[in-house]
């Protein structure tokens, strides 16, 4: 209701005033179409990122770090601000990279699809996650980022690929799924997830 309705104006805009990254150079189809699907990617790994730097915004990206057992639910469980503010960043995403109408919708659907398998449950075998996540973020992967230690949730913030994580050095791959308590300090106790009190979450005091 709110992403959706942003980005595809915006997206006729700037194909209509030829603005946008992709707009510089005359890339063939195929290459423009795998450059702007990179950049989309590796532009949700900064926005992620700057969602766990900036306090502000954690207080409301944090509702979704305080469920204390990852599923698929968890994926599209965010504070309502969160949802508005991301609609600007993702209209602002769009616009800049010059992405086209096509590009968006494939890149929404295989964001949609690796949000849910990275939160998902699933107990693959080790083997084929080690095989995934030579280019892929894995539910063990992503488990590590919902850790209840800051250090480790500062870890692998990348949506699709895990090369950005690489690249920059945050990707944190050595950790045992035993050992992880997921969720946030502070925030351990099952009472903090009922809806009234996540809703109110950001505005409270933070705890250490």
């Amino acid at each position: 209701l709110v992403v959706k309705p942003a980005a595809e104006k915006l997206i006729t805009w700037s194909g209509i005033k030829a603005f946008g990254l992709l707009h510089l150079a005359d890339f063939p189809p195929i290459a423009g179409f795998a450059l702007g699907f990179l950049l989309m990617d590796l532009s949700f790994y900064y926005w992620h990122r700057i969602n766990h730097l900036a306090p502000v915004l954690w207080r409301f990206h944090g509702v979704h770090h305080v469920d204390l057992d990852l599923d698929v639910t968890t994926s599209f469980r965010f504070h309502p601000a969160e949802v508005f503010y991301s609609a600007v960043f993702r209209a602002l995403q769009v616009v800049l990279i010059g992405v086209t109408p096509a590009l968006y919708v494939v890149y929404e659907f295989c964001f949609t699809c690796a949000t849910i398998f990275h939160h998902s449950n699933l107990r693959l075998p080790v083997a084929l996650e080690r095989v995934l996540n030579l280019v892929f973020i894995t539910p063990r992967v992503h488990g590590i980022h919902h850790s209840s230690i800051e250090a480790q949730s500062k870890s692998n913030c990348s949506s699709i690929f895990i090369w950005w994580d690489r690249i920059h050095l945050t990707a944190l791959l050595d950790i045992r799924q035993s050992d992880l308590v997921i969720g946030v300090s502070g925030y351990l106790k099952p009472e903090v997830n009922r809806l009234i009190n996540l809703m109110i979450m950001p505005f409270l005091r933070q705890p250490d």
